[in-house]
């Protein structure tokens, strides 16, 4: 998503020219170039998929939009399986048009979640609840924190069920640290992404995640949380930024690689 201007084959070209062997893949340009064409394309590259994104939306109340929720989920772990991944990240859902009742909301991410975790080890594939920053609660995910995320995964085994930490989504949070450890404790900890916090934000916010090393939030911080944790798997970097896909998408991500470098151990 960082350089979702670059097509897959593109982005497959420019991964080996900057020697990244690992790549987080969505399921939008994926289900466009074709599910079993991307697999072809990154085995061929030599990639390693760590994450597909993403799965989740679970909010809804009416019984049909329910029912569809779970066949896409099962859709994308279907995908991931394909893709060689064994995680699936997760956006659970924002509040249903006219309810105001957050509660009820985390009760059906739980829900769906019992239905779709024996499936998802069925293929092989984790569910990673990535907690978002508050201000998307109402329309993209109510759950907001780790420590949410993690009393609604800790329903299901870890193999099942665990959480995504995001810098960009819990840097704020002063909990976060001991989350990220008792996250740890139980090996739920399934992916851990970086992108930064800079100000002011973009009109609608969503767009707003800033390059490593331009913001607030210090990486190697959060880096060093993860790892006392015990998590050894890959570090993803996820910027959604129109300044960054305006640009040419080889030399941005370049820069996130050496920016990378920089701000981490």
């Amino acid at each position: 998503m960082t350089v979702k201007q670059l097509s897959l084959p593109e982005l497959a070209d420019a991964c080996g020219e900057s020697g990244i062997t690992h790549v987080g893949l969505w399921r939008e340009p994926v289900q466009s170039y074709g599910v079993e064409a991307t697999a072809k394309l990154v085995r061929d590259a030599g990639l390693t998929v760590t994450t597909l994104c993403r799965g989740g939306f679970f909010t809804a109340i009416d019984p049909a939009e329910r029912s569809a929720a779970l066949a896409d989920n099962r859709r994308a772990i279907d995908e991931a399986a394909t893709l060689g991944t064994d995680t699936l990240v997760l956006v659970s859902g924002g509040l249903p048009a006219g309810s105001k009742d957050l509660h009820g909301a985390r009760e059906r991410i739980a829900d769906a979640l019992a239905e779709l975790g024996p499936y998802a080890e069925q293929h092989g594939v984790r569910l990673a609840i990535e907690p978002l920053h508050p201000m998307y609660a109402s329309d993209r995910c109510v759950v907001s924190t780790l420590a949410q995320a993690l009393d609604i995964a800790e329903r299901f085994p870890a193999h099942q069920v665990g959480v995504t930490v995001d810098t960009y989504h819990i840097w704020w949070d002063d909990h976060a640290p001991a989350q990220i450890a008792r996250a740890g404790a139980s090996g739920r900890i399934h992916t851990f992404q970086l992108a930064d916090w800079t100000t002011p934000l973009p009109e609608g916010v969503l767009n707003g995640r800033g390059q490593i090393g331009d913001g607030a939030i210090d990486m190697r911080e959060w880096q060093g949380y993860v790892e006392a944790a015990g998590y050894t798997g890959a570090i993803e970097v996820e910027l959604f930024n129109d300044a960054l896909w305006a640009r040419d998408g080889r030399e941005v991500l370049a820069e996130t690689a050496r920016r990378f470098v920089e701000n981490t151990d």
